[in-house]
């Protein structure tokens, strides 16, 4: 029997009009979900109820008036805890901020309210954001619903176990250095990290390393590309944005675009010396290879040698930048997670000239990756080097030092193209015997977010994988 979870945001959006189904009831049946998984899984580090419960109720007044409607009306989603929210705790997975109340919305937090969508909490994270896995000292670790003694990825960890595990079906999340992409593969969801500037960071976000950006999980690709139109566009004092789509066009209505005859480099240099890929990695790797040529898209090696010897110290300095603005009253530093302390540390030892030369090194690499690159349309690299992590795997000596270390071989890909501020997203293709996910990488040209996700809409109908769930999604009711 089809249960309200085993719909698409689309499907569900499309029911609310229908009336065959109530923005209550979605969001009763989520809430639901929430409380019979997620103590077993970690996806949240707030549910908001009452708010949710409001927010349907005044969607239904928006339905009996009639009239345009937004076009995700009464659809559940979440938000994740590195975005401010009004009136609703926002820790950024710091034991430091389990108390704090925003006054404001964030920009990303406003839009996707306005299309619709109704938030049933704020999902878990790590610590401001800084690792590619999720756990903290709030709500412990996100848990990787196909096996829950791994860990899901971070930094949008909470995000794509709740989307994974069918608490809800699409939800925000953030990317600086891979982390919509990471918990995207290893969860078996489909993310996006959009090109630079297309979601608006106001009125607090990450504008002077440039590095991060709001974006979608979801289980489908049309999903998220739904949600990436939510999403998208500058705010008024943004620093920088990506050109508007032409008039008439969505994201969403490139789903169902044929991409046409690609040429598509395979990509597997990285700035991390030795890096050697799982097995089950290159296999995913070699895999989505080999469906893309079947698609008649032309692939081929891209040459090595494009990364120079500045790129990864340079990338190191500019992320560790972000620890020197962090709302850490001095008496409580030592309340941080070791990984904290360290780039925080990191960064308030740095000179006003290293880190305005980190920032010039990266822009200047940026500018010649691109020109090495251009003639594809797109780019496929691996995610991860390795399968998901067991639970503890990066902090479990308690040394900041060495966990910095492990998330640098650990997601060895996906800063790359933080740097560079092209879009990318993780396709879900390959699962282990185990039945572990392993995603792939696309990238795209910088703002052609289309091509993205034409080629992924294309490769999701040639290899589906919306029905494949973990266990845990027949649970919960």
């Amino acid at each position: 029997m089809t249960q309200l979870h085993d719909l698409t945001a689309l499907e569900q959006a499309a029911a609310v009009r229908a009336k065959e189904a109530s923005p209550t009831e979605l969001v009763e049946h989520a809430l639901g979900r929430i409380e019979a998984l997620d103590p077993g899984l970690g996806a949240f580090l707030t549910v908001t109820p009452e708010r949710a419960r409001e927010a349907a109720v005044r969607a239904e007044a928006v339905l009996r008036e009639g009239g345009e409607l937004p076009p995700l009306l009464g659809v559940p989603t979440a938000i994740k805890d590195l975005n401010n929210t009004a009136g609703v705790r926002t820790t950024f997975g710091s034991a430091v901020m389990a108390d704090f109340v925003p006054t404001v919305d964030d920009a990303v937090v406003t839009k996707l309210a306005a299309a619709g969508t109704i938030s049933v909490g704020k999902t878990n994270t790590p610590e401001f954001g800084f690792p590619c896995y999720t756990d903290n000292e709030l709500a412990g670790p996100a848990r990787c619903p196909w096996d829950p003694t791994r860990l899901a990825g971070g930094s949008s960890g909470g995000a794509a176990v709740a989307v994974a595990a069918g608490m809800v079906p699409f939800a925000q999340g953030s990317d600086g250095g891979g982390s919509i992409r990471i918990p995207a593969s290893i969860n078996g969801i489909y993310g996006i990290k959009p090109t630079r500037g297309r979601v608006s960071n106001a009125p607090f976000g990450s504008e002077v390393t440039g590095l991060g950006t709001n974006g979608p999980l979801a289980r489908t690709v049309r999903d998220a590309a739904a949600m990436l139109d939510a999403m998208a566009g500058p705010v008024l004092g943004d620093p920088a944005w990506a050109p508007p789509l032409p008039p008439g066009e969505t994201f969403a209505g490139a789903a169902d675009r044929d991409p046409g005859r690609l040429r598509i480099g395979r990509f597997r240099e990285t700035p991390m010396p030795d890096v050697v890929l799982d097995p089950e990695v290159l296999a995913a790797f070699e895999d989505a290879s080999a469906l893309l040529a079947s698609l008649g898209h032309e692939v081929e090696d891209v040459p090595e040698g494009l990364l120079g010897p500045d790129v990864l110290p340079s990338f190191e300095q500019v992320w560790a930048l972000s620890g020197t603005t962090l709302p850490v009253p001095p008496g409580r530093v030592g309340e941080l997670r070791p990984l904290t302390r360290e780039l925080r540390a990191r960064g308030l030892a740095m000179s006003a000239q290293t880190a305005m030369e980190s920032m010039f090194a990266l822009r200047v690499f940026s500018r010649r990756f691109l020109h090495a690159t251009r003639q594809y349309d797109v780019l496929l690299a691996p995610v991860v080097t390795m399968t998901p992590r067991p639970l503890g795997w990066f902090d479990a000596d308690g040394d900041g030092a060495e966990d910095f270390e492990r998330n640098k071989r650990y997601a060895a890909f996906t800063a790359l193209f933080n740097v560079t501020g092209q879009p990318a997203v993780s396709v879900p293709l390959h699962w282990t015997d185990d039945d572990l996910p392993v995603g792939s990488m696309l990238v795209g040209r910088p703002a052609d977010e289309v091509t993205l996700i034409s080629l992924s809409a294309q490769v999701e109908a040639a290899r589906p994988w919306a029905g494949r769930h973990p266990a845990s999604w027949q649970q919960g009711g």
